[in-house]
């Protein structure tokens, strides 16, 4: 992800911002559409450098997502609107939603009628071919988690050529397999790949991935399903992808073309989109304030909003202040302290919104409202003083009566912590200089430590190694985590999940968890995040929009923009 350091779902790295590519040539202007034409959009994009629709470690940045996408449609698509069951974009996805039998442990699927780019029915045989390539290479696949999506599978079977089920090991609740366990399969064409040997096809389509000088040349890209065709790749720099004439697609594009132009940086983009060259952009933050400028330049302008929550990392383990971070009372009290919309809105120049607890805010809700601990340092005091603790405003609070402050806090202990924080985002820098003052008014003692990459040196740990010295970890300058549609919390509050930085453990919580991983109950969810928006496994923190986004006024479709970080680009169009 180059310098955008953050935690994803593995399945939605975007990476539109601080690219790491050599620009193309600016175009020219043009009065009709955009910078080359009515019939083309130009967008600032990271060259993306994966083209298998087969993820693999080390190439799942979202470029490369929407970059195959554009080419292989998955099994399904998602919205997040409400207007589908289990979250399914019905007219996007391949088939249609899963007929659900035996208790819940027998999803049956039944693909609609699509082709191939070279006019082949897309059926079974497609969804065969890539279940035998997973399974059998499955330690190769990036979306493979241990006891996940294969091995919680008892039998795959087809039916005919368009039906075909999965029998899962245990019941799950339907709505988190399909959003989070069959959002994985992309239908890939086995008349055209087939080598007749799973390992042996996969060892091939690997080697022809890793080869991106011949993308645009190589014999098997040809064959796709998606809207969109390679026109011309460029390691490195652009790619041109061009309107498929024989997509079976009812959402068929309406442009031509789409370039997708990498950029040096932030400053070499920004000057492109200044001078009117590129059609669909960003405004970096440092940049913010020449948002006017380019409304002007008939650029409207549009947060994007990321399916993610934002939070700060306690970590449980310290040998020293883990004993802390286990009293409710104190968490509570140091949430109090971060005072989430007067930061989102004057630090993060409204481009952020609260963080209420591990469910994301629905798009289009208002975002903050009903967070369980608003901003109040009076009650933060009391709470404090009420547990045990002499509060000295602008010095250094200590435990006074260690009776009160909590099981294995003992007297004399100094609400003292150490905040390592990501390093080259100047807001993050200003919020935890605010949220410093704020708690040192009540004697918490906070130090700030930016580093690179605050994931790598903030690591789980147990009480007895070195490396579980750290206090608090923020890695959340574009949001913490994004997830995929479905929002639960397996893989980050559940005890020992793995990217449980911090450690927190509560019996509770587990087993809120597993009901909205399990049960068919449709409120085990807000249960789930009803609970931990209370219990703070983490503290909760402005949620920042994944980029600002900036395109010519003129070009319609955009919005809204995907928040779980997929691009459209067959919904855009020029106004006539």
């Amino acid at each position: 992800m180059g310098t955008r350091i953050r935690i994803v779902s593995g399945l939605a790295a975007l990476g539109l911002g601080l690219t790491a590519c050599s620009g193309g040539g600016a175009g020219s202007s043009s009065q009709q559409g955009g910078a080359q034409g009515k019939d083309t959009v130009t967008v600032a994009f990271r060259t993306p450098n994966w083209i298998l629709p087969i993820s693999a470690p080390g190439f799942t940045q979202g470029e490369n997502d929407i970059f195959s996408t554009a080419l292989y449609r998955k099994l399904y698509a998602y919205q997040l609107d409400g207007a589908s069951q289990d979250n399914i974009d019905t007219e996007r996805s391949l088939a249609q939603p899963p007929a659900v039998s035996d208790g819940g442990k027998t999803l049956t699927i039944t693909l609609k009628d699509n082709t191939w780019s070279d006019g082949k029915p897309i059926t079974t045989k497609d969804i065969q071919f890539w279940w035998d390539l997973v399974t059998t290479n499955k330690d190769k696949w990036a979306s493979y988690k241990p006891g996940g999506f294969p091995d919680n599978i008892a039998s795959f079977q087809v039916k005919d050529d368009k039906t075909f089920s999965f029998t899962t090991k245990k019941a799950y609740n339907t709505a988190w397999f399909v959003d989070n366990q069959l959002n994985r399969i992309v239908p890939i064409p086995q008349h055209a790949w087939d080598k007749g040997d799973a390992k042996q096809t996969f060892a091939q389509l690997t080697d022809a991935a890793k080869d991106p000088k011949s993308y645009a040349t190589n014999p098997l890209w040809k064959t796709n399903s998606g809207p969109w065709k390679l026109a011309s790749y460029v390691p490195n720099g652009e790619v041109v992808l061009a309107k498929q004439d024989t997509y079976s697609g009812s959402d068929k594009p309406k442009l031509n073309k789409i370039v997708l132009r990498p950029f040096t940086g932030d400053d070499a983009e920004f000057n492109v989109l200044r001078a009117g060259q590129i059609d669909y952009g960003y405004i970096p933050p440092a940049n913010l304030s020449q948002k006017s400028y380019l409304e002007s330049k008939s650029y409207k302008i549009s947060p994007w909003y990321g399916w993610s929550i934002t939070y700060l990392q306690l970590n449980y383990n310290n040998p020293k202040t883990g004993v802390l971070f286990k009293q409710p009372y104190l968490r509570q009290a140091l949430q109090m302290l971060i005072d989430q919309p007067t930061i989102s809105k004057v630090i993060w120049s409204d481009m952020a919104a609260p963080t209420c607890g591990p469910v994301p805010a629905k798009p289009g809700s208002p975002a903050g409202q009903g967070c369980a601990y608003g901003f109040d340092p009076a009650k933060a005091k009391q709470l404090l003083e009420s547990n045990g603790w002499k509060v000295v405003p602008d010095g250094q609070s200590t435990c006074q009566d260690a009776a009160k402050c909590g099981d294995g806090v003992a007297a004399g202990t100094p609400l003292s912590f150490t905040v390592t924080s990501q390093s080259g985002f100047t807001a993050t820098s200003k919020m935890f200089a605010e949220i410093k003052s704020q708690m040192a008014k009540l004697g918490i003692q906070l130090t700030i430590k930016e580093v690179p990459d605050s994931v790598a040196v903030t690591p789980a740990c147990k009480p007895s190694d070195a490396k579980c010295s750290w206090d608090m970890s923020f890695f959340g300058s574009q949001g913490s985590w994004y997830y995929p549609a479905f929002a639960s919390g397996e893989r980050l509050f559940q005890t020992d999940a793995p990217v449980n930085l911090g450690s927190y453990s509560s019996p509770e919580a587990d087993q809120l968890i597993d009901a909205a991983q399990f049960s068919a109950d449709a409120g085990a969810l807000t249960a789930y995040n009803d609970f931990l928006a209370k219990d703070l496994p983490v503290l909760w923190m402005p949620n920042p929009v994944y980029q600002i986004s900036a395109y010519k006024s003129d070009l319609q479709g955009v919005d809204p923009q995907d928040p779980m970080n997929l691009m459209y680009f067959q919904d855009w169009s020029w106004k006539s």
